[in-house]
């Protein structure tokens, strides 16, 4: 890594990145789509215009990562490509703004044995599910439970924030990461340059390579349907649904004041994990995402009503709150999937053995602006959804 050290820009690391790629698997094929390098390049080029990193390594190793990911996944489609030809089927996909309750629901689906989810080490090293059983003594698990345990070490607080183990479910980050596109390089760090070419690129090719990595995820069990969850997809839901036009959305919805009020104090956190302290502005960050949430729910409900309303289904965060089984039931119900007893059983164990604040309460800091104030931003999405706003 500390070959960039000696470039005069984040741009030049460009080749240099794909070289260690190379070197740390003996693989050469980065796939035909090279739609990946505008992101790469767009976000090196941010870096180039205003850094808060504490170091300049402090990329360099998620940036490598992602291409020894994409290195591996070709490969992969090389050996099996009969994994290529895996259907992707009426995904059950949970998204909607952060911090509205995505994350617990996502948890208490997957305990659906009937289903797949996204295991957090296989999104970041995706490959074909191998049995539970050997999960422990996989080299690539043990990386997971590693960073993992770094996060909590490095920042303890993130752990009532978002919970993490290598075997839970995680959200599709890791899988977009690959082209570049993700909200991720966004919250580690102020790219300002990126964050205007990102929120208004075409996702098409993201979603693409997403949809080969489930496939590849996938490639032993193919037959189960997924349940996916991740935020970011309403930003993209034109793209996503060009990619899965069959699929059943689950909508989640919370007033956005407390989502940024939960949001803000996360993302300070995070960004503390990789630029230097005196750079870190919550009053910017509160007004960033409160734009970019804001755009992105009314660019959603716009796509929203060029597809049939029976794809979407609305959970509001205080109905969740009150009967989460209950919520999931409907959610079933409402798309048709069937609530097996073993279903039930499983969720309801699960919901009774992982109460609310389980790993502790986040706290919240005081915001620059009033709930009010930050409500107002949203009025069409308030109008729209009938969320409850909280007083």
């Amino acid at each position: 890594m500390k070959r960039l050290l000696k470039l005069d820009k984040f741009v030049d690391w460009i080749q240099p990145l794909h070289e260690i790629a190379i070197e740390n698997t003996g693989l050469t094929d980065f796939g035909e789509d090279k739609s990946y390098l505008t992101g790469l390049r767009v976000l090196l080029e941010s870096q180039d215009q205003y850094s808060d990193l504490h170091s300049p390594l402090h990329y360099a190793p998620k940036l490598v990562h992602e291409l020894e990911q994409r290195l591996k996944a070709e490969q992969a489609f090389k050996n099996r490509p009969e994994i290529l030809d895996i259907e992707i089927k009426k995904p059950l996909v949970i998204t909607g703004m952060v911090r509205t309750g995505s994350t617990a629901l996502q948890y208490l689906m997957a305990r659906d044995p009937n289903r797949q989810h996204l295991q957090y080490w296989l999104s970041e090293r995706p490959q074909p599910r191998p049995p539970r059983e050997e999960w422990d003594d996989h080299p690539d698990y043990q990386a997971t439970v590693e960073r993992i345990n770094r996060i909590y070490s490095n920042a303890p607080e993130s752990k009532s924030m978002h919970y993490m183990e290598a075997w839970l479910p995680e959200e599709c980050g890791h899988l977009m990461a690959q082209t570049f596109t993700d909200e991720y390089w966004q919250i580690c760090s102020k790219v300002p340059h990126y964050n205007e070419w990102y929120e208004k690129c075409d996702m098409v090719p993201t979603y693409k390579q997403h949809k080969k990595l489930l496939q590849l995820i996938s490639a032993n069990e193919s037959e189960k349907p997924w349940t996916l969850k991740y935020p970011v997809h309403l930003k993209h839901l034109k793209s996503f649904l060009k990619v899965y036009p069959d699929a059943q959305v689950i909508w989640t919805h919370r007033d956005p004041a407390s989502v940024l009020e939960s949001y803000t104090t996360m993302n300070a956190v995070s960004r503390g994990l990789s630029c230097r302290p005196e750079t870190i502005d919550r009053d910017d960050l509160l007004k960033e995402q409160m734009e970019v949430w804001a755009d992105a729910t009314e660019r959603a409900y716009d796509i929203r009503k060029q597809f049939p309303e029976a794809q979407f289904f609305d959970m509001h965060f205080t109905d969740y709150m009150a009967d989460p089984v209950g919520m999931a039931k409907k959610a079933y119900d409402y798309f048709g999937i069937d609530w097996t007893p073993d279903v039930d059983q499983a969720l309801n164990q699960w919901n009774d053995d992982n109460p609310q604040h389980k790993h502790g309460k986040a706290k919240k800091e005081p915001l620059s602006l009033t709930h009010s104030q930050i409500n107002e931003r949203f009025t069409p999405y308030i109008k729209q959804s009938g969320v409850f706003i909280k007083e």
